[in-house]
């Protein structure tokens, strides 16, 4: 490309290859900015909203932050399953000594089941069932305990499974069981719940006038019979418009319905009558339990009561888990939020008197969490015979006891408190019992050289395990001698086998009173090993190593081409004046009229730049001389697409580590990787190392739409991985 001009002809195609940048200057701002101002405005409609859900405050653990996880666990060496690591505050409170009853599940729990706890966090009887289990508590029936939990599918908030005590209880027709509440009267009848699918008209608010609704529902039937004895739909008394809950898209089929009255609670007093909770009708409900009529609600649009509370006491929302507390109180649980668009609600245990006679409600006493806790779904209130009381969170893995006059025992958390509102880990009911358990099986045990591992899943009253060992002669008549007794430490116990333990030998389970309970099957001790136990790198090292390895990869791979570059094309450059005609002269004048070539070794400086002062570089106003590479670079965009894939590679592999434990695959690398799920921290070192690989590719290249390329390939990059951190969980 030529420009012709008075003084003759300059070349421009070098000139603008090599400050071509400068013409774009305005442009790539323009696009920088518009860029810019689009990526704050999707942070804030999709990033703010999350990160406002962290709970971080003063004051809190290590534990509380998630560094040992969203939900810590603990692993054990002759049990397969693992049971929550629980952070207690006070340290040294002294909760009610009862077990605690819970069922624990949520992303970050690896084998979701029905659970018990002693008073100190410690394991005592789990269960892994396959699916979801919930609502896991002690009843009686027939003048004995039995274990009761539901176990099915959970959908859209609601369950269709079956009741487990000694025997499945299911509903009575073709109904499936509700995961929310399963009651044992002291009738020795059952009460289970129903969400039965329902044409209905729905039109007056917002929905098909040929819709679809899940009526709530509930019957009482004999255990012993199977006779349905009692039964009650919402529909026949509550009309969709006296719901809170908005209907959106649902209604449009029978698998999609309307979750008009969401009933979550029933409870029988001794009169007859049914507490019933409808959560999206913010209603409790007494019904008369012979003619099924509704004698009373409490809150909601059909409210029947004067709040001599200011309001406290008939004001409650999306709440959970209504019981009977005497002939005209009760108590339940206020979620005050079923979804994280109102984070200033908090969440509390009710007791609330009631006048039936002058239809008067009062608030008589509330329990907050410490911190003030929001629940949007599931949660309970337990009122323990000392007078306790017990409030499970739900939707916040914890639980906390308050003494009679409100104040806080102690409180126990099962996961991280800072990031609750995400449902990392729930437990829908969280309940305290007295229980023996007396299990049918024998002691679990593993064994290494130098000692034996030994648990019984659900034995309550063992204190000390025995160690017999067999002299190995008459195996019809087997001798044990008792060679050592150790006492029992927590779920699992690690006994070293000492020089008295020769071959063979077996572990007795013993009360405190010297009985035995069970012995485990005959054990075989390993010769020693003579090779040295390999090393154990701890997750937070595996991930330093990982990060300082690919960091050096990346900034040799940088350094290396960088220098290959400059080898290629940073040699001294010369620049030579190009000869120029006048347009009124003639070739002769050109050849007879030579311009002086000069040469310009390693300088930064061209002939044309207006502040090179050398005397050396100026040019005679008689020739506008231009400078011009004597061998033009060859195009660097292949070096860049290079280093493209290069980036490419291992940002998939940071990625795909990343997302490896942001999804908790835990039973896939526990064994591999030494528990590295636990850490949900160390995907942060994950995309460190990645935001240094971005960096350092920005700033090796210059070209304009390279740049670009890279812009958007890590803003998509790092939104999908920012969006996997949100868990979004039904409404329960």
């Amino acid at each position: 490309m030529f420009l012709r001009t008075s003084s003759g002809v300059l070349r421009l195609s070098s000139w603008l290859r090599n400050d071509g940048l400068h013409i774009r200057f305005p442009l790539r701002w323009l696009a920088l900015i518009l860029a810019a101002i689009g990526g704050l405005g999707v942070f804030y409609v999709f990033a703010v909203p999350q990160l406002l859900r962290f709970r971080f405050r003063a004051g809190l653990s290590w534990y509380d932050l998630g560094v040992q996880g969203f939900g810590p666990d603990r692993n054990y060496i002759s049990f397969d399953q693992e049971s929550p690591i629980v952070e207690t505050t006070p340290p040294n409170a002294e909760c009610d000594s009862r077990y605690t009853f819970l069922a624990p599940r949520g992303d970050s729990i690896a084998h979701p089941g029905p659970m018990i706890l002693n008073s100190a966090g410690e394991l005592v009887w789990t269960k892994w069932n396959g699916g979801t289990t919930q609502d896991f508590k002690l009843q009686r029936y027939k003048g004995e305990d039995y274990l009761t939990y539901w176990q099915g599918d959970t959908a859209d908030g609601y369950g269709r499974g079956s009741w487990y005590m000694k025997y499945v209880v299911s509903p009575i027709g073709i109904y499936d069981g509700d995961l929310h509440d399963f009651q044992i009267t002291s009738n020795d009848t059952a009460i289970l719940m129903i969400y039965d699918p329902i044409p209905m008209d729905l039109s007056s608010i917002g929905g098909p006038e040929l819709g679809w609704m899940y009526d709530g529902m509930f019957q009482e039937i004999n255990l012993e019979t199977g006779e349905l004895l009692f039964q009650w739909r919402v529909s026949d008394f509550y009309h969709p418009s006296d719901s809170y809950y908005p209907i959106g898209d649902a209604g449009q089929g029978r698998t999609s319905g309307y979750d008009h009255s969401h009933i979550n609670s029933v409870d029988k007093d001794d009169q007859g009558r049914y507490l019933v909770s409808m959560r999206h009708l913010h209603t409790v409900a007494c019904i008369d339990g012979t003619t099924g009529d509704v004698l009373w609600s409490l809150g909601g649009k059909r409210n029947d009561f004067t709040d001599a509370s200011d309001g406290a006491a008939t004001d409650f929302s999306w709440q959970h888990d209504a019981r009977w507390q005497g002939l005209n109180r009760l108590s339940l649980f206020n979620n005050a939020a079923y979804n994280n668009d109102n984070l200033s609600a908090v969440s509390h245990g009710m007791i609330v008197d009631l006048d039936t006679e002058e239809q008067q409600a009062k608030l008589l006493q509330s329990f907050h969490h410490p911190h003030d806790i929001m629940a949007v779904s599931q949660g309970n209130i337990q009122v323990l015979d000392t007078g306790n009381v017990l409030v499970g969170w739900g939707h916040s893995a914890a639980f906390t006891e308050f003494s009679p006059n409100g104040d806080v025992v102690c409180d126990v958390h099962f996961g991280a408190s800072a990031f609750f509102t995400f449902g990392r880990v729930v437990s829908y009911r969280v309940f305290k019992f007295n229980w023996v358990g007396n299990p049918l099986t024998i002691p679990d045990t593993a064994i290494t050289p130098e000692s034996v591992f030994v648990s019984w899943n659900g034995a309550t009253e063992v204190a000390e395990w025995r160690v017999e060992a067999w002299d190995g002669e008459d195996l019809r008549n087997m001798t044990f001698t008792a060679v050592d007794q150790v006492p029992r430490e927590g779920f699992e116990t690690e006994i070293p086998l000492t020089s008295t333990v020769d071959s063979f030998f077996r572990l007795r389970a013993m009360t405190s009173n010297g009985e035995s309970l069970g012995v485990t099957e005959l054990l075989q001790r390993l010769p020693a090993s003579s090779d040295e136990d390999s090393p154990h790198i701890s997750p937070w090292a595996l991930g330093a190593i990982v990060f300082v390895v690919l960091s050096c990869l990346i900034c040799g791979v940088y350094f290396a081409i960088r220098r290959r570059i400059r080898q290629e094309f940073g040699s001294s450059g010369i620049y030579q004046l190009v000869s120029h005609k006048d347009e009124n002269e003639g070739d002769e004048s050109a050849i007879s009229n030579p311009v002086e070539e000069k040469h310009y070794y390693d300088t930064s400086t061209s002939p044309t730049d207006d502040s090179n002062d050398d005397p050396k570089n100026e040019v005679s106003g008689a020739a506008l001389a231009m400078t011009v590479p004597e061998e033009l670079p060859r195009d660097i965009n292949g070096w860049k697409w290079h280093l493209t894939s290069v980036y490419i590679l291992a940002s998939t592999f940071l990625y795909a580590l990343d997302a490896i434990v942001m999804a908790d695959l835990q039973p896939v690398i526990v064994s591999e990787l030494g528990g590295i799920e636990k850490l949900p921290w160390l995907s942060v070192t994950f995309l460190l190392s990645a935001t240094v690989t971005n960096l350092v590719w920005g700033y090796m290249y210059g070209h304009f739409t390279a740049k670009w390329f890279y812009i958007l390939k890590i803003s998509s990059f790092h939104s999908r991985i920012f969006l996997n951190l949100v868990t979004w969980n039904k409404t329960i």
